[in-house]
């Protein structure tokens, strides 16, 4: 053992690690992904696999092994224990050769070489590896990591290269792990292998039950007191709940104030149903040219139908989606996203939208942000419209406090009811995933916010604004002015 309270002791496996292990090599496995809650040794036992390759029986001549992380910190954790764990075994030491500065193992007498990569630093990859451990995967956000697609495509050279993933849950859907667990969950070819240890989101979160299911260790290595004081101050002060969740109860749940948890999202993601004969309603948030612009009708009805539509330049998509590790090329291939020719979003498509559904549908209204909103009148004029019909078509929604809490409130009422079917809209459930709740000094005041910088939630605020503007026409109430407003000042999204 390479550290905490048997160190320097043999190595004695619990049972549930030796179910991981024997199911990793029980068979022709491509990928394995170990998933429990934090201090439960996840790198320690990659650290402990790793060493079986470099140097142990499942060793292959002049092979390279790589370990992954999202950050240099992570990389040196699992470098430093499986370093630390051969220089405590005096058989193992006598054949390794230790390159501290370098992140590097090496047993000159077989060939074989592993490296700790990190996705924060330029690594030249080089080589194709046979066996490589993905620690923490659940750090990366969104769909995509440069480093992980480079390496699973270079051990693509090898007959049987292993993939290790062990980490916590990611906390949305839409992140990379999520993708590759849920894949993982249908698999039938026996190439994934899936271990997970998580607790149900229908247990008491602060149950023994739930603790135990998440974590295989507790009692054991794990410190049992730690880990029921977390639950105690998570059950204290809801702020740290999904914290609480995601770490120690390895459930997929965002750690920051989410508008919308998953599973309510997915509840109202029913399939969407003909708008045709019903009145329809609208929600514009108008983007700078070179940002996202999104246009979400509702058809009214028992149950809201929604179809968003959303706007990015052609130009520089694939940067974009690279950067930002979100498939906005994908998407637009698929048709879940328009894309304008040039660098800036074209308006005029957006004002076309806009005439196209008012010819086929009983448009009632449309709710907007009046941040760009001059530059799209013209445009409607050019197309037909004329000025007494935009001034009684389009609703202005003041994006401060007294303007949104409403929209928001109803549009968070329809979530609870289960009254919307969105249809599980890619990128509009990607905008519900970034959606925090912020919440005003004074009652009832919310805001729709972004956790990032380059995070999304668009789709989200034009929805609000939609679902805001039918309550407002159905049940009559006026949206205050914005200088009536104590917070205004501040309702920056």
């Amino acid at each position: 053992m390479p550290e905490g309270a048997h160190v320097g002791q043999a190595v004695r496996l619990r049972p549930w690690q030796k179910k991981i292990i024997r199911g990793i090599y029980d068979g022709r496995t491509r990928r394995a992904i170990a998933s429990f809650g934090r201090k439960n040794g996840k790198t320690a036992l990659a650290g402990f696999l790793l060493l079986l390759h470099l140097v142990g029986p499942e060793y292959r001549p002049n092979s390279q092994l790589v370990s992954a992380a999202q950050s240099r910190e992570q990389a040196a954790f699992l470098y430093n224990l499986a370093a630390k764990s051969a220089r405590m075994s005096p058989t193992l030491f006598s054949f390794l050769t230790f390159r501290d500065t370098k992140k590097e193992l090496a047993c000159p007498k077989l060939g074989t070489l592993y490296r700790a990569l990190s996705a924060d630093a330029s690594t030249n990859l080089g080589a194709s590896p046979v066996f490589a451990v993905h620690d923490e995967l659940g750090e990366v956000r969104g769909p995509r990591s440069e480093l992980y697609t480079a390496i699973e495509f270079a051990s693509g050279a090898h007959d049987d290269p292993l993939s290790i993933i062990i980490s916590t849950q990611a906390p949305t859907d839409g992140d990379l792990l999520s993708i590759l667990i849920d894949r993982a969950e249908t698999d039938d070819t026996g190439r994934t292998k899936l271990f997970m240890y998580s607790a149900p989101l229908d247990l008491d979160p602060f149950s023994a039950k739930a603790m135990r299911a998440a974590n295989p260790a507790l009692g054991d290595f794990q410190n049992e007191k730690e880990t029921r004081g977390s639950a105690a101050d998570a059950k204290e002060s809801p702020a740290l709940e999904n914290d609480y969740r995601n770490k120690i109860l390895n459930q997929r749940v965002s750690t920051a104030n989410p508008f919308v948890a998953i599973g309510l999202w997915k509840a109202n993601g029913g399939e969407v149903q003909d708008f045709t004969g019903r009145d329809v309603f609208g929600g514009l948030d108008l983007a700078q040219r070179n940002d996202t612009t999104a246009l979400t009708w509702v058809a009214d009805g028992p149950t809201l139908d929604v179809e968003p539509h959303f706007w990015l330049p052609e130009n520089g998509l694939a940067a974009r989606s690279k950067a930002e590790r979100v498939p906005f090329d994908l998407w637009a291939e698929q048709g879940f996203l328009h894309t304008s020719a040039g660098a800036t979003v074209n308006y005029r498509e957006i004002a076309q939208e806009i005439m196209g559904a008012r010819a086929k549908w009983n448009v009632r209204s449309i709710a907007y942000d009046p941040n760009m909103a001059e530059a799209l009148w013209p445009l409607l004029e050019d197309l037909g419209m004329t000025v007494e019909e935009r001034e009684d078509l389009f609703q202005k929604i003041p994006q401060g406090y007294a303007g949104m809490s409403p929209c928001i409130g109803e549009l968070q009422a329809l979530l609870l009811e289960h009254k919307l079917r969105h249809g599980m809209h890619p990128v509009l459930t990607m905008h519900a995933a970034n959606a925090v709740l912020h919440r005003g000094s004074v009652s009832d005041n919310f805001l729709l916010k972004k956790p990032s910088a380059t995070a999304r939630i668009d789709g989200m605020v034009a929805l609000a604004m939609a679902v805001g503007r039918r309550a407002m026409i159905l049940n009559e109430f006026i949206i205050e002015s914005p200088w009536e407003d104590p917070e205004a000042t501040v309702a920056v999204l």
